[in-house]
């Protein structure tokens, strides 16, 4: 209402212009043209004609552009919003607004415009009835009620037709068109949209009423959004004022009208009874029956409604072709109609082939929205599915990683069982080894039986290396080895292993072996122990070898056999976890089927790789390929057997704390023959007691003891105020870290079972001990050395060289066969050998050689 006022001063002013032409002798047909007018206008401002017309023409140009792109673009608005709506696609206003321009400019162009001013009124007809249908409803219907307070816009509220603006609108179109063409009379022809908006504006609340306004929202819009002044988008993540979102079921959160109006494949999920067949439907069911119903709403009904649309909408642009053509030429009238029902004909087939295609897509898309939501559903119920067995898995991972928790406590449990008796086997193993009043022939029994319990210790570690495999905390350490002692130890157990089975066993190594190298110890002997059984285990006759190279620190050992052999597509898989190959005989051999796993994988953490080659039936060959660093100068004594040295100085006291009588019974028999002083107690509390009068020098304690444990006792000294040293001692030392804090308690572990040796130098550096110089190997008693043969000194040195300690007892048993055999020089030998002092005995040899 407020633009009628400036509307009425703009007709005002332009009534003064036509006035100002006609007065300055303008025709009255030409006084309302704009360049007339503004050229007039324009005389009184500047005193040049051509000034003024310049101005008019300037002024004129402007305000059609203005107003024109103006119009262009408020049409683009509603076009934009009507097909986003219709087909749900959006290409933007730039695209409408070049749209509707370039139908102005063909409506122009083609003097269609002037048929269309023939025709004003019956548009006036059409105008009238829609802003009447929307007058009634914002005056009258919120008024009195029949209609929602609010003005809804946003699609996902409202119904795909509303019957009362329809209604009214299209009754109002109906009268006034009859009127129009005058067939309520030819004295309301003129009042034609008079009549229209009459008719609009009392059908509205009428047909409201009737309807009881349940038609214009489909559903209650959201109105709390948590007190939220903006909210973004689930489609477009961008951000909208509350009034400009919905919720919507089909993405579960907010949408903005704008996506709303180009989604097409929710189905109007939030409005389902607000469609437009869903309303068809429902209106034909109650004038109709039900199968006719069905039949209206299927393909071919949709056809025909849109094919009878279509056909409306072309018989009314040619119908307004006509009449404007008529207007000009009213005596072509017939050869007219005549030519627009040719060209509608025409078009008729035309259409009727394009609707039909345009139903066929639309109906392929609904099957395809349907197979869609189908196949959603579908994945959607499948997810759930892996969900449930993900949760049962996950419930069986717990179950299982529980018990493997148990299995790995029971490791650790049985392993200590294992370690603690195993302690007292090898600690008098390696004290009688050392005994040099073993004879000789028992030497060798004692020899075993210590490598044996060195090797049971040794699989005991392979069974917490499982436990550390599986949680992930494997280790590799970095060790002296002796390697000529590390070979003679695998030859003497898998020599065993082959002589049982019935097979001969050789070994072969090149005479440049380093004395001593770099690496894991265990780790090197479980992989070749791994490798060697395997040959012996799949090998029913012939014979194992195992041969070294070495060659710019990296060894190569080979383990040949004459067994079964491995079938090529086996040889891609037997290092997998369990698997035995595909052969009876293998998968008929008893084993777990990791042997090979541990080893490849461990040859791989040492850095190394193992290839294995087979043929069916002829044998198989395994290569380990690993770095041996060899040491210059190696931290190693000699590798002679442990003996118990006597330590000078003034006697010490240690006193050992073991729930276990063996174990006391054992470090007596070690300690006390260095000249020790040794104080035993079988738990924490005797300790205490004996301790309170006693001030030992050493602690040695077991972790494990019932009652008070190692750790609890070693605190409870140091409270007590005992500043000796304590060493704790324990079966599973390797679940201990070795790092030690600068508040614990002790000052050492050390391992059961533990290698004596190694003991001494730990228990000499605890007490600050010196050991006495070695004792020489006294000279043969039978008479002065007798020099040996040139070729023997040098087979002596060979073998010296590499270390080769059997070598060199089997020569000099080779010497003492001869006929007159350097008795001398052979005891002092046998004497240097025995007791592992190899520096002695090159050094004898080396000074032989430069005399010769």
């Amino acid at each position: 209402a407020g633009w009628i006022v400036p509307g009425m001063l703009k007709i005002l002013l332009g009534s003064f212009l036509a006035v100002l032409a006609l007065g300055h002798g303008i025709p009255p047909e030409q006084a309302g043209d704009p360049t007339q007018m503004y050229a007039i206008a324009f005389g009184y401002v500047v005193p040049s004609r051509e000034g003024a017309i310049a101005l008019m023409a300037v002024f004129v140009v402007i305000s059609q552009l203005k107003i024109n792109v103006t119009n262009a673009y408020a049409g683009s608005i509603a076009w934009s919003n009507f097909f986003s709506r219709l087909t749900h696609s959006h290409p933007g206003r730039v695209v409408w607004l070049v749209f509707n321009v370039a139908i102005a400019l063909l409506l122009m162009e083609l003097g269609i415009d002037k048929t269309i001013a023939s025709t004003l009124s019956l548009y006036a007809v059409v105008v009238s009835s829609w802003v009447g249908a929307l007058a009634a409803d914002l005056v009258i219907n919120k008024p009195l009620g029949l209609s929602p307070p609010g003005i809804e816009f946003k699609r996902a509220h409202l119904y795909a037709i509303n019957p009362v603006g329809t209604g009214a609108m299209a009754a109002s179109i109906l009268v006034g068109c009859s009127a129009y063409a005058g067939l309520i009379g030819h004295a309301l022809q003129p009042f034609a949209p008079l009549l229209a908006l009459a008719t609009a504006f009392a059908g509205a609340p009428m047909i409201a009423y009737a309807t009881g306004g349940r038609y214009y929202l489909a559903r209650a819009p959201q109105t709390d959004w948590g007190g939220a002044s903006t909210i973004t988008c689930e489609v477009c993540d961008h951000p909208f004022e509350t009034e400009d979102m919905a919720h919507c079921p089909a993405y579960a959160g907010p949408i903005c009208s704008l996506c709303c109006s180009l989604d097409a494949r929710c189905g109007d999920l939030c409005k389902p009874h607000g469609r437009l067949d869903a309303q068809a439907q429902t209106a034909l069911a109650k004038i109709l029956p039900n199968r006719t119903a069905l039949w209206i709403g299927a393909p071919l009904g949709r056809y025909l409604a849109l094919m009878t649309t279509l056909c409306a909408v072309i018989a009314l642009i040619l119908g307004i072709v006509h009449a404007g053509a008529v207007v000009e030429n009213p005596e072509h009238r017939v050869a007219l109609r005549t030519a627009l029902t040719s060209v509608f004909l025409i078009l008729v087939v035309i259409l009727g082939v394009v609707a039909w295609l345009f139903v066929l897509a639309q109906e392929s898309r609904r099957v395809a929205q349907g197979e869609t939501a189908r196949q959603t559903f579908l994945y959607e119920s499948e997810i759930e599915a892996h969900k449930a067995t993900d949760a049962k898995l996950q419930e069986a991972k717990e179950i299982a990683e529980a018990a493997n928790l148990a299995k790995s406590r029971y490791v650790v449990g049985i392993s200590h069982e294992l370690r603690t008796p195993l302690n007292a086997v090898l600690g008098y193993a390696q004290l009688i080894e050392g005994d040099p009043e073993i004879p000789a022939s028992r030497q060798n029994g004692i020899r075993v039986i210590r490598r044996s319990a060195q090797h049971l210790s040794g699989l005991i570690d392979g069974l917490l290396d499982i436990s550390r495999m599986e949680a992930g905390r494997l280790q590799i350490h970095r060790n002296e080895i002796r390697l000529a002692d590390f070979l003679d130890q695998i030859v003497d157990m898998i020599s065993l292993q082959a002589k049982a089975a019935g097979l001969d066993f050789r070994f072969s190594g090149p005479p440049n072996l380093p004395a001593v190298v770099a690496t894991d110890e265990k780790r090197l002997r479980q992989v070749l122990l791994n490798l060697l059984s395997n040959a012996i285990k799949f090998t029913p006759s012939g014979e194992v070898a195992l041969e070294l190279s070495y060659r710019n620190e990296v060894a190569v050992f080979t383990i040949r056999d004459t067994g079964l052999g491995i079938p090529e597509e086996d040889l891609q898989r037997i290092f997998e976890p369990f698997e035995r190959g595909s052969m009876p005989a293998a998968r008929s051999t008893p084993g777990t089927g990791l042997g090979l796993t541990i080893a490849n994988l461990l040859a791989q953490v040492m850095g190394g790789e193992i290839t294995v080659a087979s043929t069916v039936g002829q044998g198989t060959v395994a290569r380990v390929r690993l770095m041996l660093a060899s040491v210059a100068r190696p931290t190693l004594g000699q590798g002679s057997p442990a003996r118990v040295p006597a330590f000078v100085g003034s006697r010490r006291t240690i006193m050992v704390v073991d729930d276990d009588a063996a174990h006391r019974g054992l470090m007596h028999e070690i300690l006390e023959p260095m000249g020790l002083t040794v104080l035993d107690a079988a738990d924490g509390p005797a300790c205490l007691r004996l301790a309170a009068s006693r001030r030992p020098d050493l602690f040695l304690l077991d972790i494990a003891m019932p009652g008070m444990n190692g750790w609890h006792l070693a605190r409870v000294l140091r409270e007590a105020g005992h500043t000796s040293r304590i060493a704790m001692m324990s079966a599973n030392v390797h679940e201990i870290s070795p790092d030690r804090g600068d508040d614990a308690p002790h000052d050492d572990i050390i391992s059961k079972p533990f290698d004596l040796r190694d003991l001494i130098e730990r228990i000499s550096a605890l007490l600050g001990l010196e050991k006495p110089p070695l004792r020489e190997v006294p000279p043969s008693v039978h008479g002065p050395v007798t020099a040996p043969r040139r070729d023997q000194v040098a087979d002596l040195l060979r073998l010296g060289r590499i270390g080769h300690v059997r070598g060199i007892e089997a020569k000099l048993s080779q010497m003492e066969a001869q006929d007159q055999p350097p008795a001398a020089f052979v005891a002092q030998m046998r004497g240097y050998v025995s007791a592992y002092d190899l520096r002695r005995y090159m050094s004898v040899l080396e000074g032989l050689a430069r005399d010769e």
